[in-house]
């Protein structure tokens, strides 16, 4: 398949997510509870970062035993990173920059990509290779709200997945914007609610993010 087809697909996903919780866990347990909270809440896909040493091993498990969950590899910085990825069965990729070699990389993979980028000049690189979706990140540092509408005259095809600083608060907003197809977000999976196993609250958190994504799509 082509990178077009791969982005459309990657829109779609993300589209269907409305809100991707950026998930980071630390033991396998955690990975299959907080996972199946968020599901039941309401969001089926989300974004597990590789930034534990139980990531990837997590990433397969959940794959095998919790085939609802649409599950994204997160914060892959590297091309053995997404290659491990895509052989423990990831959904989709996603990075939070991108530099050349990973561009190249990303574009030729099996499957949905969303590359980061946190400058014009960066996505008008990535639009140049052919992605039409892309994450941008730290969305509230790089200038939030103002940067995405920013970004809508010039680049109006170039859909986006802010993340990073965004709240249940701001979430709405975000999402209204056309050019926004979905939003990131970890305040429904906060580290003390994970360490604590407080899956009611995350289930919870979940449903209030799902009904902010139905509220915005009924409009």
């Amino acid at each position: 398949m082509t990178i077009a087809v791969h982005q459309k697909r990657a829109e779609t996903l993300l589209l269907a997510a409305g809100i991707l919780p950026v998930v980071t866990v630390h033991t396998l347990d955690q990975a299959r509870a907080v996972s199946a909270a968020l599901l039941e809440g309401g969001l089926p896909a989300i974004e597990l970062t590789l930034r534990t040493p139980v990531a990837m091993e997590a990433l397969a498990m959940l794959k095998r035993e919790l085939p609802d969950v649409v599950v994204g590899a997160g914060t892959v910085l590297t091309v053995a990173q997404m290659q491990q990825s895509i052989d423990a069965g990831a959904d989709f990729l996603v990075t939070p920059g991108t530099p050349a070699h990973m561009a190249d990389a990303l574009a030729a993979a099996p499957l949905p990509v969303v590359p980061g980028a946190a400058t014009p000049t960066e996505m008008l690189a990535l639009y140049a290779r052919g992605f039409r979706v892309c994450k941008l990140f730290p969305a509230s540092a790089v200038g939030g709200l103002a940067m995405i509408k920013g970004l809508a005259g010039p680049i109006p095809d170039l859909k986006l997945c802010p993340t990073g600083g965004i709240t249940e608060t701001t979430a709405a907003e975000y999402l209204e914007q056309k050019n926004v197809v979905c939003i990131g977000g970890s305040w429904m999976v906060p580290g003390n609610w994970i360490d604590n196993g407080d899956w009611d609250k995350v289930r919870e958190s979940a449903a209030q993010a799902a009904k902010i994504v139905a509220r915005v799509r009924s409009r």
